[in-house]
């Protein structure tokens, strides 16, 4: 398999398939376009109790498989908002554990699970932080970053705190938590929400500077509703 990622503002990834049987999956919906050479199959990968899973996660109940049928067919899997296409290879440092909705395709030797946060009070009142995705196997997956992408590399000890939605994913290594915001004055009026990301390294840990709820929060404001 072969890849390659195009476009600036919506980017997308394009995979060519070297063999025949090659494939990819990805959520219902996910596919952009495609060549002649390729079969498609829905199902609920890995059965209903791991799609219902991956549904709490952020993603569809049923996913798509697309295989080649013969070499050089070629398949696109386009992002669903402004930002960047993150490829990852899993089979490096063990994967990721990521944020739900981050997933957008991977190959069939990609393992795709939900997980969720070691603290049950992290997920409780982390809105984003309780089911979360993780990320295995031995082949490329790809993800979906909102807005521009930011990496630290955390070191031993060393504490990073984010809004939850600006988080895309980490290294197992990382350490997750949600701590509250601390002061009632900055709790009601500081605009930033009651809880924040704990993350704790040592780890890779990936960014995003568009948390997507909060934009959709704003643009909600100015849609007209039934009683204007």
């Amino acid at each position: 398999m072969q890849y390659r990622i195009i476009g600036d503002t919506m980017p997308a990834v394009e995979v060519m398939f070297d063999a025949p049987g090659e494939g990819m999956y990805t959520q219902s919906g996910g596919m952009a376009w495609l060549t002649e050479g390729i079969e498609m199959s829905t199902n609920t990968r890995g059965g209903f109790m791991k799609g219902l899973g991956r549904m709490f996660a952020g993603e569809s109940l049923f996913m798509a498989t697309y295989r080649a049928s013969r070499p050089g067919a070629m398949i696109a899997f386009a992002s669903t908002v402004a930002g960047r296409i993150l490829p990852v290879d899993t089979g490096v440092n063990g994967g990721l554990i990521c944020q739900k909705g981050a997933f957008l395709c991977a190959q069939e030797s990609v393992n795709l699970k939900v997980t969720f946060a070691k603290k049950f009070s992290a997920g409780l009142f982390g809105g984003e932080g309780f089911v979360l995705q993780d990320i295995s196997g031995s082949g490329m997956a790809f993800l979906e970053v909102d807005g521009d992408m930011i990496e630290k590399n955390l070191g031993p000890g060393e504490v990073l705190k984010v809004d939850t939605g600006n988080v895309v994913g980490f290294e197992r290594t990382v350490s997750y938590e949600v701590e509250t915001v601390k002061g009632l004055g900055n709790i009601f009026f500081g605009g930033e929400g009651l809880f924040l990301t704990r993350l704790t390294g040592p780890g890779r840990v990936i960014l995003q500077t568009q948390n997507i709820a909060e934009f959709a929060g704003r643009i909600a404001r100015f849609i007209p509703t039934g009683g204007n």
